[in-house]
Protein backbone atom coordinates (compact mmCIF):
# COMPACT_ATOMS: atom_id res chain seq x y z
CA UNK A 1 0.00 0.00 0.00
CA UNK A 2 1.48 3.16 -0.74
CA UNK A 3 1.31 6.00 1.68
CA UNK A 4 -0.01 9.05 0.70
CA UNK A 5 2.00 11.66 2.54
CA UNK A 6 5.21 9.46 1.00
CA UNK A 7 3.42 10.24 -2.59
CA UNK A 8 3.13 13.88 -1.66
CA UNK A 9 7.02 14.08 -1.22
CA UNK A 10 8.05 12.28 -4.48
CA UNK A 11 5.37 14.49 -6.29
CA UNK A 12 6.81 17.82 -4.28
CA UNK A 13 10.10 16.53 -5.33
CA UNK A 14 9.30 16.50 -9.01
CA UNK A 15 8.05 19.91 -8.92
CA UNK A 16 10.29 21.69 -7.30
CA UNK A 17 13.32 19.89 -8.03
CA UNK A 18 15.07 19.48 -4.68
CA UNK A 19 14.43 17.47 -1.29
CA UNK A 20 14.53 20.56 0.64
CA UNK A 21 11.89 22.43 -1.18
CA UNK A 22 9.63 19.35 -0.22
CA UNK A 23 10.27 19.12 2.85
CA UNK A 24 9.26 23.05 3.39
CA UNK A 25 6.07 22.28 1.59
CA UNK A 26 5.31 18.88 4.23
CA UNK A 27 6.62 21.07 6.84
CA UNK A 28 9.58 18.67 8.08
CA UNK A 29 13.25 18.37 7.94
CA UNK A 30 15.22 17.80 4.37
CA UNK A 31 16.58 14.47 6.16
CA UNK A 32 13.27 13.15 7.39
CA UNK A 33 11.71 14.15 3.58
CA UNK A 34 15.04 11.86 2.49
CA UNK A 35 14.33 8.68 4.40
CA UNK A 36 10.45 8.97 3.82
CA UNK A 37 11.56 8.45 -0.03
CA UNK A 38 14.11 6.44 0.78
CA UNK A 39 11.28 4.17 2.39
CA UNK A 40 8.93 4.62 -0.41
CA UNK A 41 11.91 3.09 -2.79
CA UNK A 42 12.07 0.24 -1.14
CA UNK A 43 8.36 -0.63 -0.90
CA UNK A 44 8.05 -0.50 -4.99
CA UNK A 45 11.98 -2.10 -5.25
CA UNK A 46 12.46 0.56 -7.03
CA UNK A 47 15.09 3.29 -7.46
CA UNK A 48 12.85 6.87 -7.80
CA UNK A 49 16.19 9.31 -7.44
CA UNK A 50 18.86 9.90 -8.32
CA UNK A 51 20.93 11.98 -5.80
CA UNK A 52 24.27 13.67 -6.23
CA UNK A 53 26.32 16.02 -3.45
CA UNK A 54 24.01 19.19 -5.06
CA UNK A 55 20.76 18.15 -6.68
CA UNK A 56 18.50 15.19 -7.53
CA UNK A 57 16.30 13.92 -10.21
CA UNK A 58 13.55 11.45 -10.67
CA UNK A 59 14.09 8.31 -12.53
CA UNK A 60 12.30 6.92 -15.13
CA UNK A 61 10.36 5.23 -12.36
CA UNK A 62 10.16 7.97 -10.37
CA UNK A 63 8.83 9.91 -13.15
CA UNK A 64 5.84 7.81 -13.78
CA UNK A 65 4.83 7.00 -10.05
CA UNK A 66 4.96 11.04 -10.31
CA UNK A 67 2.68 11.49 -13.44
CA UNK A 68 0.27 8.58 -11.02
CA UNK A 69 0.42 10.65 -7.81
CA UNK A 70 -1.13 13.63 -9.36
CA UNK A 71 -4.58 12.31 -10.06
CA UNK A 72 -4.44 9.80 -6.85
CA UNK A 73 -3.37 12.35 -4.33
CA UNK A 74 -6.32 14.30 -5.94
CA UNK A 75 -8.91 11.64 -5.27
CA UNK A 76 -7.66 11.27 -1.57
CA UNK A 77 -7.96 15.27 -1.46
CA UNK A 78 -11.93 15.15 -2.81
CA UNK A 79 -12.38 12.22 -0.48
CA UNK A 80 -11.29 13.82 2.65
CA UNK A 81 -13.04 16.72 1.81
CA UNK A 82 -16.22 15.02 1.44
CA UNK A 83 -15.72 13.64 4.60
CA UNK A 84 -15.25 16.81 6.44
CA UNK A 85 -18.05 18.12 5.42
CA UNK A 86 -20.12 15.13 6.44
CA UNK A 87 -18.66 15.28 9.71
CA UNK A 88 -19.08 19.06 9.54
CA UNK A 89 -22.50 19.44 9.27
CA UNK A 90 -23.40 19.21 12.81
CA UNK A 91 -25.58 22.08 13.17
CA UNK A 92 -26.76 25.17 11.45
CA UNK A 93 -29.76 26.25 8.90
CA UNK A 94 -30.55 25.55 5.19
CA UNK A 95 -32.99 27.55 3.97
CA UNK A 96 -34.24 26.90 0.56
CA UNK A 97 -37.19 27.97 -1.14
CA UNK A 98 -38.18 26.34 -4.85
CA UNK A 99 -41.91 26.83 -7.29
CA UNK A 100 -44.39 24.48 -6.90
CA UNK A 101 -43.95 22.03 -9.70
CA UNK A 102 -39.96 21.38 -8.59
CA UNK A 103 -40.78 21.07 -4.87
CA UNK A 104 -43.59 18.45 -5.78
CA UNK A 105 -41.29 16.60 -8.57
CA UNK A 106 -38.09 16.43 -7.11
CA UNK A 107 -37.43 19.02 -4.41
CA UNK A 108 -39.30 17.74 -1.75
CA UNK A 109 -37.38 13.91 -2.15
CA UNK A 110 -34.30 15.89 -1.87
CA UNK A 111 -34.83 17.59 1.07
CA UNK A 112 -36.38 14.23 2.75
CA UNK A 113 -32.58 12.44 1.83
CA UNK A 114 -30.59 15.73 3.49
CA UNK A 115 -33.02 15.67 6.43
CA UNK A 116 -32.27 11.85 6.93
CA UNK A 117 -28.31 11.83 6.24
CA UNK A 118 -27.71 15.23 8.65
CA UNK A 119 -30.49 15.15 11.12
CA UNK A 120 -28.48 17.91 13.26
CA UNK A 121 -28.87 20.76 10.05
CA UNK A 122 -32.46 22.52 10.63
CA UNK A 123 -34.33 22.97 7.28
CA UNK A 124 -36.42 25.66 6.33
CA UNK A 125 -38.17 25.30 3.02
CA UNK A 126 -40.55 28.64 1.16
CA UNK A 127 -42.34 27.85 -1.88
CA UNK A 128 -41.67 30.61 -4.28
CA UNK A 129 -41.56 31.41 -7.51
CA UNK A 130 -38.25 32.27 -9.35
CA UNK A 131 -38.87 35.95 -9.44
CA UNK A 132 -39.76 35.64 -5.99
CA UNK A 133 -36.66 33.60 -4.53
CA UNK A 134 -33.90 35.53 -6.41
CA UNK A 135 -34.91 38.67 -4.45
CA UNK A 136 -34.53 36.66 -1.25
CA UNK A 137 -31.17 34.78 -2.20
CA UNK A 138 -29.92 38.18 -2.90
CA UNK A 139 -30.99 39.82 0.55
CA UNK A 140 -29.70 36.40 2.04
CA UNK A 141 -32.86 35.09 3.19
CA UNK A 142 -32.41 31.80 1.43
CA UNK A 143 -29.75 30.01 1.02
CA UNK A 144 -30.62 27.76 -2.21
CA UNK A 145 -32.98 28.53 -4.54
CA UNK A 146 -34.33 26.25 -7.02
CA UNK A 147 -35.25 28.37 -10.12
CA UNK A 148 -36.54 28.17 -13.75
CA UNK A 149 -36.35 30.37 -17.20
CA UNK A 150 -38.14 29.77 -20.25
CA UNK A 151 -35.83 29.33 -23.34
CA UNK A 152 -35.75 31.16 -25.40
CA UNK A 153 -36.91 34.35 -23.28
CA UNK A 154 -33.95 36.78 -21.66
CA UNK A 155 -32.84 36.43 -19.18
CA UNK A 156 -32.66 38.21 -15.03
CA UNK A 157 -29.80 39.68 -13.74
CA UNK A 158 -27.87 37.03 -12.21
CA UNK A 159 -24.74 38.99 -10.86
CA UNK A 160 -23.94 37.76 -7.54
CA UNK A 161 -25.43 34.13 -8.45
CA UNK A 162 -23.66 30.84 -9.44
CA UNK A 163 -26.38 28.66 -11.35
CA UNK A 164 -25.70 24.93 -12.02
CA UNK A 165 -27.98 23.19 -14.50
CA UNK A 166 -30.04 20.88 -13.09
CA UNK A 167 -32.99 19.97 -15.67
CA UNK A 168 -33.99 20.76 -19.38
CA UNK A 169 -37.44 20.63 -18.94
CA UNK A 170 -39.46 19.73 -22.20
CA UNK A 171 -42.74 22.02 -22.73
CA UNK A 172 -45.95 19.61 -23.60
CA UNK A 173 -49.34 20.70 -25.13
CA UNK A 174 -52.04 19.91 -22.99
CA UNK A 175 -55.25 19.15 -24.71
CA UNK A 176 -58.61 17.97 -24.19
CA UNK A 177 -58.69 14.47 -24.92
CA UNK A 178 -62.08 14.92 -26.66
CA UNK A 179 -59.80 17.06 -29.52
CA UNK A 180 -56.84 14.89 -29.38
CA UNK A 181 -55.49 14.51 -32.64
CA UNK A 182 -55.89 10.54 -33.77
CA UNK A 183 -52.44 10.37 -35.01
CA UNK A 184 -49.91 9.85 -32.23
CA UNK A 185 -46.54 11.48 -32.35
CA UNK A 186 -45.52 15.15 -32.21
CA UNK A 187 -47.75 17.64 -33.10
CA UNK A 188 -47.31 21.83 -34.84
CA UNK A 189 -48.36 23.97 -32.45
CA UNK A 190 -49.72 25.74 -35.92
CA UNK A 191 -52.29 22.88 -36.06
CA UNK A 192 -54.18 24.52 -32.74
CA UNK A 193 -54.17 28.35 -33.95
CA UNK A 194 -58.09 28.10 -34.01
CA UNK A 195 -57.97 26.87 -30.24
CA UNK A 196 -59.11 28.88 -27.47
CA UNK A 197 -55.77 29.00 -25.36
CA UNK A 198 -55.99 28.65 -21.16
CA UNK A 199 -52.79 30.79 -20.23
CA UNK A 200 -51.85 32.68 -17.04
CA UNK A 201 -53.47 35.45 -15.13
CA UNK A 202 -50.32 37.67 -14.71
CA UNK A 203 -47.18 38.33 -16.49
CA UNK A 204 -45.16 35.48 -15.59
CA UNK A 205 -43.39 32.99 -17.43
CA UNK A 206 -45.91 31.11 -18.27
CA UNK A 207 -47.93 33.42 -20.40
CA UNK A 208 -44.69 34.61 -22.00
CA UNK A 209 -43.72 31.13 -22.56
CA UNK A 210 -47.29 30.93 -24.35
CA UNK A 211 -47.27 33.67 -26.34
CA UNK A 212 -43.61 33.14 -27.75
CA UNK A 213 -44.20 29.43 -28.69
CA UNK A 214 -47.23 30.23 -30.68
CA UNK A 215 -45.76 33.41 -32.37
CA UNK A 216 -42.90 31.39 -33.67
CA UNK A 217 -45.30 28.97 -34.70
CA UNK A 218 -46.77 32.08 -36.82
CA UNK A 219 -50.37 32.60 -34.79
CA UNK A 220 -51.05 35.21 -32.09
CA UNK A 221 -53.10 32.69 -28.97
CA UNK A 222 -56.56 33.37 -28.10
CA UNK A 223 -56.64 33.19 -24.62
CA UNK A 224 -60.06 32.80 -23.18
CA UNK A 225 -59.12 31.61 -19.61
CA UNK A 226 -56.27 32.74 -17.11
CA UNK A 227 -55.05 30.83 -14.24
CA UNK A 228 -52.40 31.28 -11.44
CA UNK A 229 -51.42 28.12 -11.77
CA UNK A 230 -50.30 24.97 -14.57
CA UNK A 231 -52.78 22.68 -12.20
CA UNK A 232 -55.73 24.77 -12.72
CA UNK A 233 -54.88 25.30 -15.83
CA UNK A 234 -54.92 21.48 -16.33
CA UNK A 235 -58.30 21.42 -14.92
CA UNK A 236 -59.30 23.94 -17.20
CA UNK A 237 -58.36 21.80 -20.04
CA UNK A 238 -59.75 18.71 -19.35
CA UNK A 239 -62.81 20.88 -18.69
CA UNK A 240 -62.56 21.55 -22.35
CA UNK A 241 -62.03 25.31 -21.80
CA UNK A 242 -59.37 25.53 -24.34
CA UNK A 243 -55.43 24.01 -24.46
CA UNK A 244 -52.48 24.68 -22.66
CA UNK A 245 -48.68 24.66 -22.88
CA UNK A 246 -46.93 23.18 -20.02
CA UNK A 247 -43.41 22.25 -18.65
CA UNK A 248 -42.79 17.60 -18.05
CA UNK A 249 -43.12 18.21 -14.35
CA UNK A 250 -46.52 19.86 -14.81
CA UNK A 251 -48.27 17.97 -17.25
CA UNK A 252 -49.85 15.20 -14.02
CA UNK A 253 -52.25 12.85 -15.55
CA UNK A 254 -55.86 14.00 -16.03
CA UNK A 255 -58.96 12.07 -17.15
CA UNK A 256 -60.43 13.82 -19.54
CA UNK A 257 -56.65 15.59 -21.41
CA UNK A 258 -53.64 14.28 -22.71
CA UNK A 259 -50.30 15.77 -23.01
CA UNK A 260 -49.03 15.90 -26.68
CA UNK A 261 -44.99 16.56 -27.55
CA UNK A 262 -44.27 19.32 -29.88
CA UNK A 263 -42.43 18.76 -32.57
CA UNK A 264 -42.48 22.27 -33.86
CA UNK A 265 -41.41 25.24 -32.82
CA UNK A 266 -38.22 23.54 -31.87
CA UNK A 267 -36.40 24.42 -28.39
CA UNK A 268 -39.62 24.96 -26.55
CA UNK A 269 -37.91 24.39 -22.71
CA UNK A 270 -37.58 25.20 -19.16
CA UNK A 271 -34.48 25.04 -17.89
CA UNK A 272 -34.15 24.40 -14.12
CA UNK A 273 -31.27 25.48 -11.73
CA UNK A 274 -30.15 25.17 -7.95
CA UNK A 275 -29.40 29.26 -7.48
CA UNK A 276 -27.10 29.89 -4.75
CA UNK A 277 -25.19 32.85 -3.75
CA UNK A 278 -21.65 32.93 -5.46
CA UNK A 279 -20.21 33.44 -2.02
CA UNK A 280 -21.65 30.89 -0.74
CA UNK A 281 -19.38 27.50 -0.52
CA UNK A 282 -21.56 26.28 2.83
CA UNK A 283 -21.25 21.89 2.81
CA UNK A 284 -24.69 22.08 3.48
CA UNK A 285 -25.50 24.00 0.29
CA UNK A 286 -22.99 21.13 -1.78
CA UNK A 287 -25.17 18.29 -0.38
CA UNK A 288 -28.37 19.58 -0.93
CA UNK A 289 -27.38 20.25 -4.76
CA UNK A 290 -26.25 16.60 -5.09
CA UNK A 291 -28.85 15.09 -3.53
CA UNK A 292 -31.25 17.32 -6.26
CA UNK A 293 -29.56 16.09 -8.78
CA UNK A 294 -30.09 12.21 -7.52
CA UNK A 295 -34.02 13.03 -6.63
CA UNK A 296 -34.33 14.38 -10.36
CA UNK A 297 -33.10 11.56 -11.80
CA UNK A 298 -35.20 9.61 -10.06
CA UNK A 299 -38.01 11.68 -11.30
CA UNK A 300 -37.39 11.75 -14.89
Amino acid sequence: MLDPRRLRLLRDVAATGTIAAAAELAGCTAAAASQQLAALERDLGAALLERSARSVRLTEAGRVLADHAGPLLAGIDEAERAVRDVAGLRGGTLRVAAFATAAIGFVVPALTTFRRRHPDVELRFTELESAEALPELRAGTVDLAVTHEYAPLSRPDLRGFDQRPLYREPMLLAVPRKDAPAASGPIDLADFAGAAWVAALTSTGFQAATEMACRAADFEPRIETRVHSYPMALAMVAAGFGVALVPRLAATPQPGLVHLPIARPTGLARQIYATTRTTDRSPAVRHLSRYLVEALKAAT
